[in-house]
């Protein structure tokens, strides 16, 4: 009997495909093969080869395969298929994902070789004015066993200067140093950090690789030293053979996070994100496929690469919710590397000063391991925080009084200051005072946030933009003014009050550009007095030594919003912002203005014990029967019209309705309508997780045999971040 292969492909088809396996060829699940699909050729990857060929049915063969070595190793394949049920995802795409976009279009696995380049010659043979030819060759010179052509790029020389030096024949090309051992170009002679007593007490709380999977949750406190406690468990326990996977939030915003680990690990450290090409992308893909001894930075998509020798993960800022996918494939890369740890049998260790509810609940059910971290590294002392009324106050660029005042002080005495502003832009809404009129999106359901700098409305949602205007463009009236502040503004009103003073803003749009924050942490850490202005990209594990003060602008944004994780995230931030303050030997203090003062979560967060708050929440999400007590879903549609979202999900309300699963809608979305897309979802909550999925899995395959309007889709959520 002939044998047949069960073929996923990277289309959003919740099917796969049956293919004869030519004589010959033997195929592995995970391996790239190259198959006919229609009038086209595809590049599929084998799921299955023990097959049942279908009764009467004519299959084509395939066509080869692409490597003799299977592109997923074992591990990586069950994860992937895991994931692939729990979050209701086609396989094929899941599959997809764990292989950089070069590989997917069917490029071999075969990394282009770089050139190296030894000096053979004297810059004496060189004209005087040749200034540039004479540098890059002193530079090569240096390199005694020589250097690669990508890395004399990288130091700032051009490929028409190499050439100009092979030319003059004072480099030639060489080979690289192949003699010595693969570990031994990783081979490290720094010693581990020195850790203070609280935190070697932690980390000897770790339990190491060879003691199989554990979960490890460490609550250690903005300024504890948590990187430390990583390096140092790295350094302990990992061998010269072994892998490890760090993931953090959005590796753009932490350079210093990846210098310290290269300072400790050098050559070791390879990095992973969306700014990687192609080429970057494949190399760092084989060396991980290759069994490399590597540790690896990256983001989320991270934990889904082929690993084949990975000891340990780590999950730094565990609760930061840009480990969840918001788009296709809508995993979450905290959980998935908990899941991954247990399929690997190794440990993997959840870091935050503000642990989610869900790994605190599941560090109180027993599940993880709870380390306790509470005393700042070094002669630091957690910031002394206090709550400024801002009602029936004067506000300037948001900024009260007595705010301005405390930077005064701060600045005087020779330090830095740290103003947190969550909105971007110069003020979020244009309103004329005249007739009322607020400039709103034409393409959503939101108003326009006016950018002064470049004389722009933007919709932060869909991208739309249009020039400011002077004058009310529906009654001309000259009373037209921003409403509200953004970090513009504030920046403003900080420039003018403070005019020897730099400040220094950081959001998305003042870091657009390639290596803006490292020039930002540059200023910033040479210590002389600054005012630093931005949104929560602030608060993500920068290490200011010189900011002595914080002051929150305003507080109030999550206290009574409609999405239940709204007061978590609030005070996840508000801490995680507040952690900047007195990192260093100075303390700190952190002003936080806010309308509501009287609040019982804000007056508990001047207390600064998170995870009192955290019982509290858990208390409150427990009584209103939410994750992490029960498990969510959200099916969402977008359409033309709301009436066809709406529809849709009519449609899907009796598939899902099941005994013990409880429906919430269908509604629209809070926002309703996102770049002329009308959005609504329904809600999907249970106490029981596997009727969960297979109510989700039985509703998926059902909604697949439906014909739906061209312009209308549907999409699932599977422990959704965002419910409105």
């Amino acid at each position: 009997m002939p044998s047949t292969a069960r073929i996923a492909l990277n289309r959003p088809l919740r099917r796969l495909f049956d293919y004869l396996v030519p004589k010959g060829l033997t195929l592995k699940p995970g391996q790239r093969v190259k198959i006919p699909f229609g009038r086209q050729q595809a590049i599929g990857l084998v799921v299955d080869t023990h097959v049942e060929p279908p009764a009467g049915i004519t299959l084509k063969p395939v066509h080869s395969a692409l490597e003799e070595w299977p592109s997923l190793p074992d591990e990586t394949f069950q994860l992937l298929s895991w994931a692939s049920n729990y979050y209701q995802h086609p396989l094929g795409e899941c599959l997809f994902t764990a292989l950089p976009p070069a590989l997917r279009r069917g490029r071999p696995a075969i990394e282009k070789t770089d050139d190296w380049w030894q000096a053979c010659g004297s810059g004496a043979a060189l004209p005087a004015n040749a200034h540039k030819q004479k540098t890059l060759l002193n530079w090569i010179a240096q390199h005694k066993q020589g250097v690669k052509g990508s890395d004399i790029i990288k130091a700032g020389f051009t490929r028409p200067q190499i050439k100009a030096l092979r030319d003059k024949e004072l480099i030639q090309a060489t080979a690289p140093d192949s003699e010595s051992p693969q570990s031994q170009r990783y081979n490290e002679s720094i010693a581990a950090p020195e850790l203070s007593a609280a935190q070697f007490d932690a980390a000897s709380e770790l339990p190491p690789p060879t003691a199989g999977f554990s979960a490890s949750l460490l609550y250690g406190i903005t300024g504890s030293g948590k990187t430390e406690i990583y390096l140092h468990y790295l350094k302990q326990n990992l061998t010269d053979q072994d892998q490890a996977l760090v993931l953090v939030p959005e590796i753009n915003l932490t350079p210093q996070t990846v210098a310290r680990f290269q300072h400790y690990f050098g050559e070791r450290i390879l990095v992973w994100h969306s700014a990687l090409n192609d080429s970057e992308r494949l190399s760092a893909w084989l060396k991980i496929r290759n069994g490399e001894p590597v540790i690896l930075i990256g983001t989320r998509s991270a934990v889904l690469l082929p690993f084949t020798a990975l000891k340990t993960l780590i999950v730094d800022e565990e609760h930061d919710s840009s480990y969840k996918q918001g788009e296709g494939f809508r995993y979450s890369g905290r959980d998935l590397a908990v899941y991954r740890a247990h399929l690997n049998g190794c440990p993997v260790i959840l870091g935050s000063a503000t642990p989610s509810l869900e790994s605190y609940h599941n560090a109180l059910g027993g599940k993880y391991k709870l380390i306790r971290l509470e005393e700042r590294a070094g002669k630091a002392l957690p910031p002394t925080l206090s709550l400024l009324d801002i009602r029936s106050r004067p506000l300037e660029g948001g900024l009260s009084r007595p705010a301005l005042e405390a930077i005064r002080q701060t600045l005087d005495s020779g330090n830095q200051a740290l103003v947190f502003v969550n909105r971007r832009g110069f003020a979020p809404v244009m309103m004329c005072f005249d007739c009322g009129h607020m400039v709103e999106c034409p393409r959503c359901d939101t108003r326009l946030t006016y950018h002064r700098r470049d004389r722009a409305m933007r919709c932060h949602h869909c991208d739309y933009q249009a020039p400011a205007t002077e004058t009310c463009p529906k009654c001309a009236s000259e009373a037209f003014r921003p409403v509200g502040q953004g970090t513009e503004q504030t920046e403003d009103i900080l420039a003018a009050s403070f005019p020897d003073t730099p400040v220094v803003r950081v959001d998305r749009d003042s870091t657009q550009r390639k290596g803006s924050i490292q020039n930002i942490l540059k200023q910033v850490n040479s210590g002389k007095p600054c005012i630093l202005v931005g949104t929560q990209m602030l608060a993500k594990g920068h290490d200011f030594p010189d900011v002595t003060l914080v002051v929150v602008v305003n507080a109030d944004g999550g206290l009574f919003s409609v999405d239940f994780r709204a007061p978590e995230q609030l005070i996840q931030t508000l801490l995680q912002v507040s952690g900047r303050a007195g990192r260093g030997t100075k303390a700190g203090k952190v002003v936080v203005q806010t309308c509501h003062s009287d609040h019982p979560l804000l007056k508990k967060l001047c207390h600064g014990r998170y995870l009192d708050i955290a019982d509290q929440l858990l208390e409150e999400r427990e009584s209103g029967q939410l994750p992490p007590f029960r498990a969510m879903a959200i099916f969402r549609a977008e359409a033309d019209t709301m009436e066809q979202s709406l529809k849709i999900l009519d449609s899907i309300k009796p598939l899902a309705n099941m005994p013990g699963i409880e429906i919430w809608g269908p509604l629209p979305a809070l926002i309703a309508r996102r770049a002329d897309r009308h959005r609504a979802q329904l809600v999907l909550n249970t106490d029981n997780r596997r009727r969960l999925n297979k109510v989700l899995a039985a509703t998926c395959q059902s909604l697949e045999q439906e014909k739906m309007p061209k312009s209308a889709r549907w999409m699932i959520d599977v422990d959704p971040q965002e419910t409105g």
